[in-house]
């Protein structure tokens, strides 16, 4: 087993490209683990009658939680490795002859499959598990959590089809141009949350979808281009957390970087200014580091790990929340279990989540060694298959949409 391992581990650094980022592709991988890690830690149950699954935060009662949102909430860095990333591939494309408009179906369509595989096989699956005696409200759960990220497959999505004008301004402007951005989502939440907020209509916040998650993306892209060097960086992680700092203390923005049930205002949904400046310490951080954790990447044993979770991302994002409830559903049934379906309002229910992590990661890679296929081309599936794919995801979006 030692030997298999070995090899393995030897044959990912031999088929490595000398010029491959490995800095780039660490970060990315350390963004993607932050994303189950973060639900995991950051989410839990409460059982109701009949074994319902009911969501439930350990954020509402446990206030030393937030300061570990900051840390699992890393979308700043997966913003940021993805506006490289998209700059570099852009570029390779445009090389080859390829026009943009092609490049950007390719990455699209990289993005769309395994959101189809996911939500086509929870529409089969639902009417299955109602038949075996499942809740109905455990159901809508399970829903909700399939969903939840899901939504950053479509911000991404929409970002990403921004790159040939994130690199036209990213070249002109450099990092400034991610400023306009900063300036829109703090004129915003000075609207929604100023002296004037009762005038303000509801629906203000929703601007900040846009600005709010392409300022990560459109930093990335000046890193790409070359347009975001270290001086920059710095300015970025100092003036970050003074604003981050100025934001909590002064201004009495929410400590949690995701929403918290009971509370009536959020960092995340939509992007309030407190993540911008959060993602400004990340981003300048990953610009500053770069070249140690490149250097630290050249260790074959630490480097096949990042290639393996790079490889998987969308399957890690999309499947993750299954693997927690492929552990959680069966033991709603059994009863209350520590750390799996009792309140998360105690430090015995973190030890108990704690342990229960390795479960999940197990059932995410068993359900991964399936669902993987998703990610590549659907070439054995006929057009018949596919016909019935897009019906059932369809199916399980407008279910997602009634319970969400």
């Amino acid at each position: 087993m030692r030997y298999k391992v070995r090899a393995a581990v030897r044959a990912v650094e031999e088929r490595t490209p000398p010029h491959r980022d490995r800095a780039v592709d660490g970060l990315r991988a350390l963004a993607l683990l932050a994303v189950p890690l973060g639900h995991w830690m950051l989410g839990g149950f409460t059982r109701g009658p009949q074994g319902a699954l009911h969501n439930a935060s350990p954020l509402a009662t446990l206030g030393f939680f937030a300061p570990l949102s900051w840390m699992l909430q890393l979308l700043g860095i997966f913003f940021l490795v993805g506006g490289c990333a998209s700059v570099l591939s852009l570029q390779r494309a445009t090389a080859r002859g390829q026009p943009a408009g092609h490049w950007l179906r390719g990455r699209l369509v990289r993005l769309g499959r395994p959101v189809l595989g996911v939500t086509a096989v929870w529409a089969a699956l639902l009417p299955v598990l109602a038949l075996c005696g499942v809740p109905e409200t455990t159901l809508r759960t399970g829903a909700v959590l399939v969903v939840q990220p899901l939504w950053f497959v479509a911000v991404y999505a929409g970002v990403t089809a921004l790159t040939p004008y994130c690199v036209r301004v990213a070249r002109r402007w450099g990092a400034w141009s991610a400023v306009p951005l900063l300036t829109v989502v703090a004129v915003v939440d000075l609207l929604r949350y100023g002296p004037f907020a009762q005038q303000v209509p509801s629906w203000t916040g929703l601007v900040n979808l846009l600005p709010g998650w392409l300022f990560g993306y459109q930093l990335g892209v000046c890193w790409g281009a070359g347009r975001l060097r270290r001086k920059a960086a710095a300015v970025l992680c100092a003036g970050g957390g003074v604003l981050f700092a100025v934001l909590l203390v002064v201004f009495d923005y929410p400590a949690s970087m995701v929403g918290v049930p009971g509370q009536s205002r959020t960092n995340s949904h939509p992007p309030s200014l407190l993540v911008l400046a959060l993602a400004s310490v990340q981003c300048g951080a990953a610009v500053l580091l770069r070249e140690r954790i490149g250097h630290a990447l050249r260790r074959p044993a630490l480097w096949a790990p990042v290639v393996a979770i790079n490889l998987s991302a969308m399957t890690i994002l999309c499947w993750h929340q299954t693997a927690m409830l492929a552990a959680a559903v069966p033991g709603a049934a059994l009863g209350t279990v520590p750390g799996l379906t009792t309140a998360p309002d105690s430090l015995g229910w973190v030890l108990a989540r704690l342990a229960w992590l390795p479960v999940f990661a197990v059932s995410l890679v068993a359900i991964g060694s399936v669902t993987r296929r998703f990610e590549t081309p659907w070439r054995g599936a006929g057009r018949g298959a596919r016909a019935v794919a897009g019906a059932l995801a369809a199916a399980f979006a407008l279910y997602a949409f009634a319970v969400v």
